[in-house]
This record gives C-alpha cells, sequence and structure tokens, in this order.
C-alpha cells in the first residue's frame, strides 16, 4: 500500500512518516509550499523546510517531492483572509486552509498524481469508522488536538486520510524523533499563520490593506485614545490599545465591539464587564463530519476559539444557519471565527460566527 506522507519539515509530520515506514507500507513524502513571500531578513522559510524534509526522508530511506500550491492559496484562502479583515472581522485561516489546499487540492494530488492509496498528516487527529461511517476524534494528547481545524472535513476527506500521531502525546513523538536521529526531533514547533511568519502583525496587514486611524470610544462615545485600524484589533483584546488605566475603576481597557460606519473602536473596563460576554451565536457555513446534523435540536459542547475549554450550548439547527445557546456567558466570541461541535471525544464539525447576542 503506497501512503503520500504530507512533510511540512517539522517534527510531527517527520514522525509519521518514520511510523508508516516501520509499519511497512510504501511511503512518499511530499512537501507543500503555500506561500512564495521572504521575510523582512531576505530569506523564505519554506526553503529551510524543505531542506528539514530532504534531511529526513534521507534518514529513513523514502523518496520525496515537493508541490506549489502557492497561487491555489493565495486565491482560495488568503483573499479570503483579507476579505474578512476588511469587513471588521477575525477569520481563521488554518481552518480554510485545512479545507480548500490540505485536504481538497493536495489530497486529489496526492491519490491521483502520485498514485497514493491514502494521505497521511501530522495532525493531532484520530479517525475510526463506526456503523458505516467515519469520525473524527480528539487526539490522544488533548493539549495537542487538532480537531478544531479540521472540522470542515467529511465523510469524503476522512475515507482517504490517515493521522499517525494521533494516538500519541508530543513528548513521545519528539523521544521518537530523537531515538531515530531525525534533524527535526528538537525544531521548534511553528506557530501563528504561516504567511506572516515571525514579523508583526500589523506590520504585515498594512501591506495589504490601507490602515485608516479613528478614535477609541468607551460605551458613552466618550474618546480614550486613537486606534491605528480596526482590522488591527480584535474583540477581547486588552493589549496595544495605548489607553492607561489611570481613571474610572483603574482596571484595563478591553475592546468590546467595532463601528465600522464611524470607524470606531469601542472599549470598556475591566475583563468582567458584562458588554465582554455574550449568550448566544449565529454561524453559517456549518459542515457536519457525518454529512447531517445529529437532530434538529441538541445539546453538545462547543470551543469557539483553538485551546479554549469545552463549554456547554444547546443547538438549533436550520436550513443554513445554526443558533448556538451557552450554558454560560461566554467572554469575547469573535465573528469570523470558528464554532467547533463535539459530542464527547467525538467532533461533529464547525461553522463561522457570523452574529453573537451580548447578554
Amino acid at each position: 500500500m503506497k501512503i503520500v506522507v504530507g512533510m511540512s519539515g517539522g517534527v510531527d509530520s517527520s514522525v509519521a512518516a518514520l511510523l508508516l515506514k516501520e509499519r511497512g507500507y510504501e511511503v512518499i513524502g511530499v512537501f507543500m509550499k503555500n506561500w512564495e513571500e521572504k521575510d523582512d531578513s531576505g530569506l523564505c522559510t519554506a526553503t529551510e523546510d524543505y531542506d528539514d524534509v530532504r534531511r529526513v526522508c534521507d534518514t529513513i530511506d523514502i523518496p520525496y517531492y515537493t508541490v506549489n500550491f502557492a497561487k491555489e492559496y493565495y486565491d482560495s484562502v488568503f483573499t479570503y483572509f483579507l476579505d474578512e479583515y476588511k469587513k471588521g472581522r477575525t477569520p481563521n485561516p488554518d481552518v480554510l486552509c485545512n479545507r480548500e489546499i490540505k485536504f481538497k487540492r493536495f489530497l486529489d494530488y496526492a491519490l491521483k498524481v502520485v498514485g497514493g492509496d491514502y494521505l497521511a498528516t501530522g495532525h493531532y487527529a484520530q479517525i475510526d469508522f463506526v456503523n458505516e461511517q467515519y469520525r473524527l476524534k480528539r487526539a490522544f494528547d488533548h493539549n495537542k488536538d487538532q480537531t478544531y481545524f479540521l472540522c470542515q472535513l467529511g465523510q469524503k476527506e476522512l475515507a482517504d486520510v490517515m493521522f499517525p500521531i494521533g494516538h500519541l502525546s508530543k513528548s513521545e513523538v519528539r523521544r521518537m524523533a530523537v531515538k531515530n536521529n531525525l534533524s527535526t526531533a528538537r525544531k521548534k514547533d511553528s506557530t501563528g499563520i504561516c504567511f506572516i511568519g515571525e514579523r508583526p502583525f500589523t506590520q504585515f496587514l498594512s501591506q495589504y490593506l490601507p490602515a485608516k486611524p479613528g478614535e477609541i470610544v468607551d460605551l458613552a462615545g466618550n474618546v480614550k485614545g486613537i486606534h491605528q485600524g480596526l482590522m488591527y484589533y480584535t474583540l477581547g483584546q486588552r493589549k496595544g490599545l495605548g489607553i492607561g488605566g489611570g481613571e474610572g475603576t483603574g482596571e484595563p481597557w478591553f475592546v468590546v465591539s467595532k463601528d465600522m460606519n464611524k470607524n470606531e473602536l469601542v472599549v470598556v473596563q475591566g475583563d468582567s464587564h458584562p458588554a465582554l460576554y455574550s449568550k448566544s451565536l449565529e454561524a453559517s457555513e456549518m459542515n457536519w463530519i457525518a454529512g447531517h446534523a445529529p437532530a434538529k435540536e441538541f445539546k453538545c459542547t462547543a470551543k469557539f476559539r483553538y485551546r479554549q475549554p469545552d463549554q456547554g450550548v444547546s443547538v438549533r439547527v436550520a436550513p443554513d444557519r445554526l443558533f448556538i445557546d451557552f450554558d454560560e456567558p461566554q467572554k469575547a466570541v469573535t465573528p469570523g471565527q470558528v464554532v467547533v461541535l463535539y459530542q464527547g471525544n467525538i467532533c461533529l464539525g464547525g461553522g463561522i460566527i457570523d452574529y453573537i447576542e451580548m447578554i
């Protein structure tokens, strides 16, 4: 059986390839390049990552190739990213990249061009097959679980995908890499959005969208400062506002909303201010991993951002919308981000947060 492994140049995909080779599969490593631009130092991090892929594949003795999806990534992911910021929303490009690039175009490439039977990646997630249905399950290492970012996959994708390290802890993955002399064994995990790299976010975004400074106001309309452009701020943000706490309660200020018409950033004082909390949301573009919702109305848990502990919710399904009521008020739920639903360890799917209802 031939398995194509998406090699990122990191330790996780390196060990995924190693495990499959040890199990006797015919393994082919493919490095996917999604971004062409160099960073401020003139370096293209993709070049360094490909060098790591080459070293790892040489060590475990498998062939390796590269494929360039930079144009597809720009058209399908990056333009969406910019459009959302223009609207004052905060998108999650990693979820879209998995749906449109890694498990669509790259999956097709792995199966049809390379001739693989499966595509494997280094994601921390698990798949099983129960009652004639594929299920996406949380990883063994809940601290590294990446099902949040995989919530837009479906039955078609899961049938052709493997996650070889989903049953391992991160520390075990590192130990395996060290034991087998993989060059990526101690490589730092990548963080943030791939096309921004180590650059400050505001510096990167200003290259593509014109900044329009405006006033920072409180709920009563009192001017508290000047913002550098609404696109640079997200709900619940505390740092980078440039407002001292030396008035009122003396507590820090937090972003509570954006007025796109007036170009005003609205803030409140204190992290427990009621205006920071919402009681429900409305979502669209909902993807059900099973192909359908479990019921028209049901209870489950949800994450409104990665790393957040599960929150109890009640869900009502409409033809093209999803209405979610929170068991407890939630802080800084953000339009443009992704809400992901779970039943225990099973990921049900996810959708885009469109509106929130404040308490």
